[in-house]
């Protein structure tokens, strides 16, 4: 592969893809904490856009050396995905059913769940690896960190959406943000088993 403009748009795309399940998870964390303020959410945006470069390139790496072993791993990843949301996502359901009071004051994501949630979002980004594994280094890195920074601002945007809307219906946004959650594990589950 080359240093062209169809590498660039390659990665720009890769990005995009690959936060979507970050953004989703953005927004449900802008549900449950509507009065975040921007460093916290560029705190949050950057743990995802962290895993989700770190991920393609564990997958290169595993192409360019325990291959064998990776691809013994790789059916587990749709049934990781799928226990971890679910699990965060239920949690977030329960709290959210348990305090159904109209003036409920939000909490933050620790910092476990939120590093739970950037494993759980980027998982899938193992399997980048596998495409990007024509490239060298410098490259794969370049391409990693693309789909890092096309992350971040897009988990900042989930982030604001859902702070916005999350103001405006405090007392359901813990319940909307575990089903998202759920929702996201279930898709990861299908789209990996199916």
């Amino acid at each position: 592969m080359e240093w062209n403009l169809l590498f660039f748009s390659n990665s720009i795309l890769l990005g995009l893809g690959l936060a979507m399940d970050a953004f989703s998870v953005s927004l449900a964390n802008g549900l449950n904490e509507s009065n975040m303020k921007i460093n916290r959410m560029c705190f949050i945006a950057g743990i995802f856009a962290f895993f989700q470069a770190l991920m393609p390139m564990i997958g290169w790496t595993c192409i360019h050396t325990v291959l064998q072993y990776f691809k013994e791993f790789e059916k587990f990843i749709p049934w990781i995905a799928l226990g971890l949301l679910g699990f965060i996502g239920g949690k977030m359901l329960i709290e959210g059913i348990k305090n159904d009071e109209p003036d409920i004051q939000t909490t933050s994501v620790g910092i476990t769940v939120l590093l739970v949630q950037g494993i759980a979002t980027s998982i899938d980004a193992l399997s980048v690896g596998f495409t990007i594994a024509e490239y060298g280094l410098i490259m794969a890195l370049v391409c990693a960190a693309i789909i890092a920074v096309v992350t971040f601002f897009i988990c900042m945007t989930g982030l604001a959406i859902g702070k916005k809307v999350g103001t405006k219906f405090s007392n359901k946004a813990a319940i909307l943000g575990g089903t998202i959650l759920i929702l996201i594990g279930l898709e990861i589950f299908i789209t990996g088993i199916f």
